[in-house]
C-alpha cells in the first residue's frame, strides 16, 4: 500500500501502512536468528508473538518488528520468493542446487529432491531388468528349451515377480502424483488389474 499524506493547516505528515500483520500459528522465517523456518505463537506473558528456537524465545510485535523503533521488520512470511530473497542477501547454510532441465516454452515446473528422482530412476530401471528377464523366459519357453515342471516353477516366480514390481511402480506413482495434481496435466491414474 503507498504511503499516504494528510494534510492539516501548515503540516504535513507522512504515514506509512503497515504490510504485515503477523498472528500466531504462522509459518516464518528469521534471518537474524537462524536459517530455519519459525512458527510464531502467542506470548500472553510478554503480550505479543514469539517463537522458540533451542530453548530460547524471540519476541516480536504484530509488525514483525522487535520495537516500533527499528525501520524494518525482521519476520518474513515463509514463501519461496522470500526464502529465495534470503538466501540472496544473507546467504544459507543450506543452499540448494537447481538443475534446470526445462526448454524456453514450458511454463509449469516442479522441483523435487534429486533423491526422490534417483529412487523413481532406480525402480524404473529395476522393473525394465525384471521385464526383459520375463521376455527372457517366454523366449525359452516359446523355443521349447525349457522343460514342462521348469516352465511351471519359473512362471510362478515370474508372477511374484511381476506382481512385485506391479505394487512398487504404483506406489511411486502415488508419490509423483502429488505434485501433478497441481498442475495443468492433473494425476496419471493407475490402471485397475
Amino acid at each position: 500500500m503507498p504511503n499516504s499524506i494528510r494534510t492539516t493547516s501548515n503540516t504535513q505528515t507522512t504515514t506509512n501502512s503497515t504490510l504485515a500483520a503477523f498472528k500466531a500459528g504462522d509459518s516464518i522465517l528469521c534471518p537474524s536468528v537462524g536459517n530455519g523456518t519459525y512458527k510464531l505463537f502467542n506470548d500472553k506473558e510478554y503480550d505479543c508473538l514469539g517463537f522458540t528456537l533451542n530453548g530460547k524465545t524471540y519476541h516480536y510485535r504484530n509488525d514483525g518488528k522487535v520495537s516500533r523503533d527499528d525501520k524494518a521488520p525482521s519476520l518474513f512470511y515463509d514463501t519461496p520468493a522470500n526464502r529465495q530473497a534470503i538466501n540472496t542477501l544473507f546467504g544459507s547454510a543450506h543452499q540448494v542446487k537447481t538443475i534446470d532441465c526445462t526448454d524456453a516454452d514450458d511454463d509449469e515446473v516442479i522441483l523435487m529432491p534429486s533423491i526422490m528422482l534417483s529412487d523413481i530412476a532406480c525402480d524404473i530401471n529395476a522393473a525394465a531388468t525384471a521385464l526383459h528377464d520375463m521376455g527372457q523366459l517366454f523366449h525359452l519357453i516359446a523355443t521349447r528349451k525349457l522343460e514342462p515342471y521348469a516352465v511351471i516353477a519359473m512362471a510362478r516366480l515370474s508372477q511374484d515377480a511381476a506382481d512385485t514390481w506391479i505394487s512398487l511402480l504404483y506406489s511411486q506413482l502415488e508419490i509423483i502424483n502429488e505434485p501433478l495434481a497441481q498442475t495443468g496435466f492433473g494425476k496419471v491414474d493407475a490402471c485397475a488389474y
